[in-house]
């Protein structure tokens, strides 16, 4: 069954993890049919305002895609009725066509900049790169350190969680909620939440956008909601079902979140202190069902000691991304006084014409 994207929805598809950056941006190309159109160019030079411009211009259902180092800045932009997507194809989340053509277009802005503008700033500007690239290297140190210890606190769940009641309870759950469809099912992987200059964000209007029921799982070590996700993820795709799974932010590789199946109107969440969940009709599930309290109980003290920990670390962390931020903002006022911008225009009306949008209504600065 198709999934539908009823309105236009929020995600970020990529965030600092104690791993470094990770992407779902090469996922994102391998989605059947989808078509990239991949922007390069240089910080400042009209990538996320090109973006904006291009999503207004839709009439039908967009996804906004979200820098998690600038959240009001766009990375991308999803169009949903199109199986088309433009991205910012620049670092951290460089991407390079693999199909050039067939499956992405390259929608260069370097001709827009004036080589001679910058060439006289070229110290200042690479000594901004500089700094900007080793404070958001001290911020993922900072992430790897509180991941670390939530990593640790989720362990010491596990060793009190009872994983075969939680099977029986997801094979009961899914049997209620998930009738069976012909076909297999397909994914499309998404961040609903992501650390940032402004501290962690959560996409709940995502949520209340593309799903009017919740099943939320309180869990706030995600040993046993991990494994019900899991187990909830196996069992919707082997029912036929296209969903949007949300990995964790902090450890997207090992750890799922959050599960939308939008044709249902359906959420699976996980509701913890990283991103609280409080939603109207929401049926609250307690994962404290699936555990030995008396033996998590010994670990009370440490499983403390490592939530208030890692707490200041990521605080530590956005500090320094918000100092990252500034420094790319100086280094945008480089680039935006080398930018021709009425070329820049005039590449976002050839991209709505591409897209099958109506470029007439974009208006000229004056």
């Amino acid at each position: 069954m198709e999934a539908k994207c009823p309105q236009s929805v929020d995600f970020f598809l990529g965030t600092t993890t104690p791993a470094g950056f990770h992407g779902y941006f090469q996922e994102l190309g391998q989605e059947p049919g989808m078509q990239l159109y991949l922007i390069k160019s240089g910080p400042g030079c009209g990538k996320s305002t090109m973006m904006k411009q291009l999503a207004q211009l839709s009439s039908g259902p967009v996804q906004r895609i979200h820098c998690s180092s600038d959240p009001d800045s766009l990375d991308g932009v999803v169009f949903c009725d199109k199986k088309a997507a433009i991205l910012d194809a620049t670092a951290p989340h460089t991407m390079e066509p693999l199909a050039p053509g067939a499956d992405e277009v390259v929608v260069s802005l370097y001709h827009t900049m004036s080589v001679e503008d910058l060439h006289p700033h070229r110290e200042e500007i690479r000594a901004l790169f500089a700094r900007n690239a080793s404070l958001r290297s001290r911020a993922a140190r900072y992430i790897a350190s509180a991941g670390s210890l939530l990593l640790d606190s989720r362990r010491a769940e596990a060793c009190s969680t009872d994983f075969e009641k939680a099977r029986r309870y997801v094979k009961r759950l899914c049997a209620r909620l998930l009738p069976r469809q012909n076909g297999p099912g397909t994914e499309q992987i998404r961040l609903l939440s992501a650390i940032t200059p402004q501290g962690p964000i959560f996409y709940t209007d995502t949520i209340r956008a593309l799903a009017d029921r919740a099943v939320v799982f309180r869990d706030e070590y995600g040993a046993a909601s991990r494994f019900l996700m899991e187990q909830i993820h196996d069992e919707a795709l082997a029912r036929g079902y296209e969903i949007i799974t949300c990995p964790c932010a902090l450890h997207p590789e090992e750890k799922i979140d959050h599960i939308l199946i939008p044709s249902l109107r359906l959420a699976f969440l996980t509701d913890n202190s990283w991103h609280p969940v409080a939603l109207p009709g929401q049926q609250s599930v307690r994962c404290t069902r699936f555990l030995d309290r008396s033996n998590l109980s010994g670990f009370r003290a440490r499983l403390r000691f490592n939530s208030r920990a890692a707490q200041e670390l990521i605080q530590q962390s956005t500090a320094l991304m918000a100092s990252a931020k500034s420094c790319h903002d100086e280094l945008e006022s480089y680039y935006r006084a080398a930018v021709n911008f009425e070329t820049v225009e005039q590449i976002t009306r050839d991209c709505a014409r591409v897209l099958g949008l109506d470029q007439t209504q974009l208006v000229p600065k004056v």
